[in-house]
């Protein structure tokens, strides 16, 4: 079975940043593109951000040039570097990956709430 494990979440200032981690158990090989979606309170779970094993990327237009993602292929994690937070980022966020086989495997979710 494979895992996701999130990481770095919490509370932050409008104008702050927070870094949310991702780490795969399942080896790279197997991996074909990794992204974080986001749910909102009352809203439907959306995408944020995805990069595929060769390093393209894609993003939600409310998150482009504040938002990037990237991966460490040697430590199978996803990293979501988070600039510029705005109080309409409050959510939570979770991590997915889907295999080179088209399985999709969805971490636990970890909240990021932005107030001051």
């Amino acid at each position: 079975q494979v895992q996701l494990v999130e990481s770095g979440g919490g509370l932050v200032q409008p104008g702050g940043s927070l870094r949310l981690s991702c780490a795969a158990s399942l080896n790279i090989f197997s991996i074909n593109v990794m992204g974080w979606y986001r749910q909102a309170p009352g809203k439907e779970r959306e995408l944020v951000a995805t990069i595929t094993r060769d390093g393209s990327t894609n993003y939600a237009d409310s998150v482009k040039g504040r938002f990037t993602i990237s991966r460490d292929n040697a430590k199978n994690t996803v990293y979501l570097q988070m600039n510029s937070l705005k109080p309409e980022d409050t959510a939570v966020y979770y991590c997915k990956l889907r295999t080179t086989s088209l399985d999709d495997y969805w971490g636990q979710g970890t909240q990021v709430t932005v107030s001051s």
